[in-house]
């Protein structure tokens, strides 16, 4: 029997986190939800790095737009986070208190431009009562480009083993 599952991201700049939770999302015929906050970033791109440095220094946590679905709903829940400062984005920290994660299951997704930090880490510690079942830390370019550096099989095989193990 296949576990209902949920892919839920935070993706800002290039989408790269985006496109990663997309493909999980799709290979696994899962419900796809992104984090929005409710007052978008803007600005440069290192204007928005800087502000995000400051947020995380500060435990900043952004109010959030409501979401369509709640993860108490699924057996599994697959969150993506870019790597902001070698932890999770603000948002996504955010959307991890909201929710009640006693007994799903976790699947962590995180995108870095080379230095991953401890988000995987943080994730797992911010979803309290979670069992996570699975990881994945995918490369894009250190400039904040949308040039994958991972090796994209590697990402299609982890993503073929994730759908048989939740089957």
């Amino acid at each position: 029997m296949t576990k209902r599952t949920l892919v839920v991201c935070y993706s800002l700049s290039n989408g790269n986190t985006r496109r990663i939770a997309r493909q999980v999302a799709e290979a696994l015929s899962a419900d796809f939800e992104e984090i929005e906050t409710l007052q978008p970033y803007s600005g440069s791109y290192d204007a928005i790095v800087d502000q995000g440095q400051q947020e995380v220094n500060s435990g900043y946590r952004p109010k959030l737009k409501p979401q369509t679905y709640d993860p108490r709903d699924y057996d599994v829940v697959v969150l993506a986070t870019p790597t902001w400062w070698y932890t999770m984005a603000p948002a996504v920290a955010s959307y991890c208190l909201e929710h009640d994660w006693k007994g799903r299951s976790l699947v962590l997704v995180q995108t870095h431009g080379g230095w991953p930090g401890h988000t995987l880490e943080d994730l797992a510690d911010a979803c309290k009562g979670a069992t996570v079942i699975g990881e994945l830390q995918v490369q894009f370019d250190s400039e904040g480009g949308d040039h994958l550096v991972s090796d994209p099989s590697l990402v299609e095989e982890w993503i073929a083993h994730l759908k048989q193990q939740i089957q």
